[in-house]
């Protein structure tokens, strides 16, 4: 199982989510949808939103990309605080890039497909 279908299968479990429920959302069959979590379907980039939508989760997180989290505690002035640092650029240039490597495995997918045709 790729990164992606693992951490869409772990969200929605997390959830408490059942297939159905993430099929009926999607509008399609409970089949149709466990054909993505096992990968025997190519998952467009639309239907990655549509998922984290969903899952109420940011389509950074289906693609595996974590952000960092420091707390921090002042003592001496009583400040206490936790942060999140993110390199903006960094995370987004791996979504691009993932997203990229989607929508050119999806050409691919639909290249092949066509040639059957001809």
């Amino acid at each position: 199982m790729n990164k992606v279908s693992a951490n869409i299968r772990r969200i929605r479990e997390q959830k408490g989510y059942s297939q159905e429920y993430m099929a009926q959302e999607l509008e399609i069959s409970q089949a149709s949808y466990a054909r993505i979590e096992n990968e025997e379907t190519k998952l467009s980039i639309d239907r990655l939103f549509e998922i984290s939508n969903i899952l109420e989760t940011d389509i950074s997180s289906l693609l595996g990309t974590e952000k960092l989290t420091i707390n921090h505690q002042e003592n001496h002035e009583g400040a206490f605080g936790n942060g999140y640092i993110q390199n903006l650029h960094i995370e987004n240039k791996e979504v691009y890039e993932k997203l990229i490597k989607n929508l050119e495995d999806q050409i691919d997918f639909l290249k092949k497909r066509l040639d059957k045709y001809e």
